[in-house]
Formats: structure tokens, sequence, C-alpha cells
């Protein structure tokens, strides 16, 4: 399905209607009868704000608004009433709507457009049942408040939620490393960013030691993607590097993960990664002037061939070395490396993401992101705005020397396991042997993949991550 989204001046033909409004009375002048009115004044008392009147075949969805709904939470639940929105269009068969800003509010009527404009994604590609042919969704805005431009940056901003959905979802059989590595390239060519791509004889020159450990066990060669957006009018002189995890699936290696269910979602193991790409393809689609790189390490880890086990050591870009204990904390050995190389560049911030423990999930479920790291309080304030802003959420764990303690190996540098309390910061803790310069980890293993529907984020890849860092790279001065 392609995603249209258009302002108007008059009123669309044949579409479904919906009206954010503060002042029920106003809709009198857009066909409301009293019978009408009268039932969106008593739905209104009865505290509903997204209020639906059905006849027949003719559909209007009002939704009621206040001064109290300006803010983050407010706009969350817009964009959920989006969602429930789109269903009803999705049940009957209709492909095309208007939004009718009656509140004067830019804020409300993009969190309600973006709502649908999320809950048009589907990744039905190996469904077998005939479908119908797939129609393109119109999302007309009638808005005094909101500009084309406004509309061109969110209908991108969401095409690139849904690349990064699209990678995710794709099984390891048809998104294997080499394929990740033509994807990120046919996008690089589509939206205008650079990409090159290491292979194994370029990644073995480097000493890219985590990685090719990792890769040890694998029939596939590794990969090292670098992804760059730099457009003359930048605003920064030093870049913004992001790093992604780019584990394509993760079987555990020689610990191999046991539990039921453990295995069903590992294809989603870099989502990390595949939010760099969205990332960049949000920020470069919408010529966002901001000098960005991104860094993906990509392999399998699989228990196949010569894989390291437990009590392996190995020797990183950076020169340190690393005690494995446990062949199923790979990311961050493949992460170290990319950590490492982002010192070429000279940035100034780094920021990786990755589906990287259990632990997080654990603490914070798949309601928000785990974040830590050497930046700044300013850095860490400004991303936790951008989640909050787009209700992808961080919250900031401690970072205290002690956690440091717990990696200390007593046959090399560190090793690549702590205890089982923490260890969300004992994996951060890891990853800052190898980062000189400012920097946060985004621990995305919760709000990354969910297995029951959420809403606009769907089921299965939600594309965390991307309209967090889009925003927090907008808002860079």
């Amino acid at each position: 399905m392609r995603l249209n989204i258009k302002h108007t001046g008059e009123k669309p033909d044949g579409v479904r209607n919906v009206f954010i409004t503060k002042d029920v009375k106003i809709l009198k002048d857009f066909g409301f009868n009293n019978d009408a009115l009268a039932y969106v004044e008593s739905k209104h008392e009865a505290k509903e704000k997204l209020i639906t009147i059905q006849n027949y075949n003719i559909v209007y969805h009002v939704r009621i608004v206040n001064d109290e709904d300006d803010n983050n939470k407010g706009y969350e639940a817009l964009r959920k009433d989006g969602h429930t929105i789109f269903a009803g269009l999705k049940k009957d068969k209709l492909n095309s709507i208007c939004i009718y800003d009656l509140a004067g509010s830019k804020a409300f009527t993009l969190a309600l457009t973006e709502g649908i404009a999320l809950s048009s994604y589907t990744f039905d590609k190996y469904k077998t049942e005939k479908k119908e042919e797939a129609k393109d969704l119109n999302i007309w805005v009638a808005s005094s408040e909101v500009n084309q431009g406004d509309l061109d940056e969110l209908r991108h901003l969401s095409s690139a939620v849904f690349v990064t959905r699209n990678l995710v979802n794709e099984p390891v059989l048809t998104l294997n490393v080499e394929e990740l590595s033509d994807r990120i390239s046919e996008l690089g060519a589509v939206h205008g960013f650079d990409v090159d791509i290491l292979n194994k004889t370029k990644i073995e020159a480097l000493k890219f030691g985590g990685l090719l450990g990792v890769n040890k066990g694998s029939v596939d060669p590794p990969a090292f993607h670098i992804l760059e957006w730099k457009p003359e009018n930048a605003r920064n002189k030093k870049p913004v590097v992001l790093v992604g995890k780019g584990v394509v699936y993760d079987t555990g290696g020689i610990n191999l993960k046991t539990p039921p269910g453990s295995l069903d979602d590992m294809k989603a193991d870099m989502g990390g990664a595949a939010s760099v790409v969205g990332a960049i393809v949000a920020a470069s689609s919408n010529n966002l002037p901001v000098h960005v790189i991104g860094l993906i390490p990509a392999t399998d880890n699989r228990p196949g061939g010569n894989a390291i086990v437990p009590g392996d050591v190995l020797t990183m870009h950076n020169g340190k070395t690393v005690e494995v204990l446990n062949t199923d904390a790979e990311g961050r050995l493949i992460l170290a490396d990319a950590l490492s190389y982002s010192k070429k560049y000279d940035p100034e911030l780094v920021i990786d993401l990755a589906t990287l423990t259990g632990s997080a999930v654990m603490a914070l479920g798949q309601y928000a992101t785990v974040g830590m790291g050497t930046a700044s309080d300013g850095e860490f304030e400004a991303l936790e705005k951008a989640g909050d802003c787009v209700y992808e959420r961080v919250v900031r764990f401690p970072f205290w020397d002690e956690y440091g303690d717990l990696i200390k190996s007593e046959v090399a540098d560190i090793k690549n396991l702590g205890i089982r309390e923490a260890g969300s910061i004992t994996a951060g803790k890891f990853l800052s042997h190898f980062v000189e310069a400012p920097w946060i980890h985004l621990d995305i293993a919760g709000p990354a993949f969910v297995k029951k529907e959420d809403s606009y984020r769907g089921y299965g890849a939600s594309g965390v991550g991307v309209r967090m860092i889009y925003q927090f790279l907008k808002d860079r001065n």
C-alpha cells in the first residue's frame, strides 16, 4: 500500500470524514443536524473523546480535544485514535479519508494523521491466499495550521518507519547479510545517501575481532556497512554517528538458546541496524540539514563450523582483549568493533541502537528503551525530549563505576558477560571500553518487536528508534 497525504482547501468527494474540534456546535456548519449534534454532546458529556456516527454506509468520526490534551500524552492518544479510525476504514474496505482541523492545531492534526498513516503498514508478502490488489491510502488534511511541507515530512518519516519494519520482519532465509547489504545499497540509491560496504577481507584487515569472532560459526561472510548523509547545508561540523547491531539471526551460538519460544523472533536481532537504516532514510528523504553517519556490523550467530566457545579470547579493533564467557552475548562483540571504528570520523556524538539484553526487557517491558552512556546531561535530555515527543520513551539507567568491576577478567582485559543482575548496565559498561566520543547506548530489546498488536505500532517489528532519532536530529542546533 502506497501512502499519499495531501493538503486540501476543498471538501473531497467520496471519502470518510474526521473532525477535530474543541467546540461541538461548530459541527453544524458541516452538515450535522440537531440529532447528530445531540448525540455527540451526550457522548462528550460521558467523557468520550472519539465519537463515531454511522448512518447506513455513511460514517463520521468526531475527535473532541481540549487544552489539557496539548501535551505528549494527549498527542499519543490521538495517534491511537488514528489507529482506531484506520481499523474502521480497513474493515469497510475504504482507502480515503479527510481530516478537518476545526481546532486550529497543527500538533493535534499531525498526531492523528500520523496514527492513521503508521497503522496502514502490513507485512503480508508471504500470505498465499488471494488478496485484493493493495490500494493506495489517501489521507486528505484540511487545516489552516498545516501545509503540504508538513505532510510530506510526515509521509517520508512514516515510509522510513516502514523500511525498518520490513527489514526486521523479513526472515533470515530471505534476509541474510548479503541481502541486507543489497537492500541498504538500493535505499541509498533511492534516497541519496552514500553507502560503502566492507567485505570480509577488509574486515580482517581492520582487525574487527568481535565481528569476525561471532561470524566464525556461520557459512555466510560478515559485512560492515557505512552509510553517510552529508548535505551541503549541514548544521554540524562534526557528524553524529549512529551504530546499529546487525545480527540477522541469533541462535545463541554454542550457548544455544533453549527456552521454549526463545528462538521465535530472533530474526529481529538486527532491529538496531534496521533502525539506523530507517533513521538515515528519514533524514535524507526529508533533506535534514544534519551530517549523520551510520555504521552497521552484520553477521548471523550460529553454532556451526569453528564457532567461538566459552573460554576463547578475542582481540578487538582497538586492541583490547575480551574473554568470551557466553556466545549468546554476541551483539556487544560486533558493536564494540563498530564503536571503536567510529573514532575515525571524530564525531560530536555516537548513539548505538541494539536489541541487546533480556535484562532491558525484564526492566521495562515493551514500553520504553533503556539508555545509558557517557554523553552530557544535555545530550541525554535532548534525546529523552525527542523520545517523549514521539512516545518512544527512554529511561536513563545509572552508569556507576561499580558496574564496570563486574566485567573484569582474570585472563583478558574484560569479559563479555557480568553477573545476572544489572545485565543491561554491564553490557553498556562493556561497550564503553570501545568508544571515546560522547556516547549514548540505547537497548531497544523491549519495544523493537511486539508479539501482540500494539495500536499503530502493529504486530512484529515496531520500527522503534526511527522517529525518535529523526526528531532528535531535527531539533539539534
